[in-house]
């Protein structure tokens, strides 16, 4: 700390920024408050107006109580402590989400649960045999708690919002890094300019830690209103299985005027169904995730939006930036890549519900008396969404939910009704048989449009048969054909020359 005596002609920086700075910079940050004293404080920003320090700091927030103020450097400190240097701080993501779930208590899962849900699992199987062809996923059949949800899922989470969270955390911290050096460039020391590097690092770690409140916040929630690990339409648990969350499928039916033990079947159903298609469609997870990706590699963001956001948030509390976040500040544009594969998605997403919710209803229409109502309790609820799903698609500019599962499901009937369910099935066999947007705009002009491709294709393969066959004719009329043992200069027809007498010549 400086031991010169103040001059009472000097400026002085507001204490609540002193102390930030000291909080922020360390030891060099007794010699930049010098020079910021020195000068005058005549700083100004980038569009040449002077910069008011004072009332920067009552814009941000930052308490007059030395304790106040000692408290909220205290909590930034022990935030960027925990920071690693990746898009997201996933170990805060981990540690709200558990918060989050067990907020309004977990018990854990009893035995009596687990009977009730491998019970549910058991006859949902038997069903399924009927209506799909596809068979079982194999596998566990698991009972979780929330808290568990989110330790079975978190790692697909990391998947799916770490690639665009990338993208977004570096415009972040590279418009934050901005303003710093925009404020101690204004002191003309090239060495006071070269501390922004340490602000940058600061800023960075922050974005990671508002964007790990954010998926921690998210998955949280959702660990809250599931009912197994395929809600979203993706997979969220690593490798083949099945699982329920009792305590949700419990609260789930409470609200509704159907038996709860009907209720566990019919979501075990759609479990087991969702299982099924992933396990043995290989190429479907990949499909998906890749969509997201793709949509990522395309991310830019609109860092004039970004930089008006910033100038009305408190750097020092990250709870700001978190609602700055939620309220889709970074106005993320799309590019018309980005627009492609965001239509390939919510393609996708609608055929994996509609599939579900065709081959459920089918399975279990014989069997539960409310099956109509469930499927359409399940058909808005997916529609509308949630929350954390909300959350969710500010966070990464996505929506993992289907719109038009409706349409798609009205398309896996009509397919079913003209070939049966193996027809159906089949369809799921390369992604390149996927029926398209165009087929859910008009599900019943779906067969002929693809017996029309048929035909083309048809078409396409005599063409070429005959282009082949032709060029094979014209080998074999003996003009220019060389014969297996014939020598260039001899002619197609031609034999062993003769001597004198008629005979051949060796």
């Amino acid at each position: 700390m400086s031991n010169q005596p103040s001059d009472p002609d000097r400026p002085e920086l507001p204490p609540q920024l002193t102390e930030l700075l000291r909080s922020l910079l360390g030891p060099d940050a007794d010699r930049v408050i010098e020079e910021m004293s020195e000068r005058g404080l005549g700083m100004t920003g980038p569009d040449g107006t002077p910069v008011d320090l004072q009332a920067m700091v009552q814009a941000a927030g930052l308490p007059e109580d030395p304790a106040a103020l000692g408290q909220v450097l205290e909590q930034v400190k022990r935030m960027l402590a925990a920071s690693g240097d990746g898009p997201v701080n996933w170990d805060l993501a981990h540690d709200l989400a558990r918060q989050v779930a067990v907020a309004e208590g977990d018990p854990s899962v009893d035995q009596q649960q687990r009977r009730e849900v491998t019970a549910a699992f058991s006859v949902a199987e038997l069903w399924l045999d009927v209506a799909t062809d596809l068979p079982p996923s194999g596998g566990p059949v698991r009972a979780w708690s929330r808290s568990e949800w989110v330790e079975s899922t978190l790692g697909t989470w990391r998947t799916l919002a770490e690639p665009v969270a990338s993208s977004v955390a570096d415009a972040l911290a590279d418009t934050l890094a901005s303003q710093a050096t925009d404020v101690l460039g204004a002191l003309g020391d090239q060495e006071a300019l070269g501390l922004t590097g340490g602000a940058g690092q600061m800023m960075r770690q922050l974005g990671g830690a508002v964007f790990g409140m954010q998926v921690g916040q998210a998955a949280g929630t959702l660990s809250r209103e599931v009912f197994g690990s395929t809600d979203i339409g993706i997979p969220l648990a690593e490798g083949p299985g099945t699982a329920l969350v009792p305590r949700n499928v419990t609260a789930f039916a409470e609200d509704l005027d159907v038996p709860v033990e009907e209720v566990r079947i019919f979501l075990a159903l759609r479990e087991a169904a969702h299982a099924r298609l992933f396990t043995h469609v290989t190429w479907l997870r990949a499909h998906l995730i890749g969509a997201v990706q793709a949509y990522a590699r395309g991310i830019a963001i609109d860092t004039d939006s970004l930089e008006e956001a910033v100038r009305t948030i408190d750097p020092t509390d990250p709870a700001a930036l978190q609602e700055a976040l939620s309220g889709g500040v970074f106005s993320i544009g799309t590019t018309p890549e980005q627009q492609a594969a965001l239509l390939r998605l919510e393609t996708a997403l609608a055929l994996v519900e509609g599939w579900v919710d065709e081959v459920t209803a089918a399975a279990a229409v014989a069997h539960l008396p409310h099956t109509s109502a469930l499927r359409e309790m399940m058909r808005r609820r997916r529609a509308a969404g949630g929350p954390a799903e909300d959350t969710f698609a500010t966070l990464v500019g996505l929506e993992l939910r289907p719109r038009r599962s409706r349409d798609a499901a009205t398309l896996w009937s009509l397919i079913a009704a003209d070939g049966g369910a193996a027809a159906r099935d089949a369809v799921w066999e390369h992604p390149d048989l996927l029926p398209t947007a165009e087929d859910l705009d008009d599900p019943s002009g779906y067969a002929a449009r693809r017996t029309a491709e048929g035909d083309e294709h048809a078409d396409l393969d005599r063409a070429l048969e005959e282009i082949f066959a032709a060029d094979e004719g014209q080998d074999g009329d003996g003009a220019g054909t060389q014969r297996p043992g014939q020598s260039p200069e001899q002619g197609p027809e031609q034999g062993p020359e003769e001597d004198d007498q008629g005979t051949p010549s060796s």
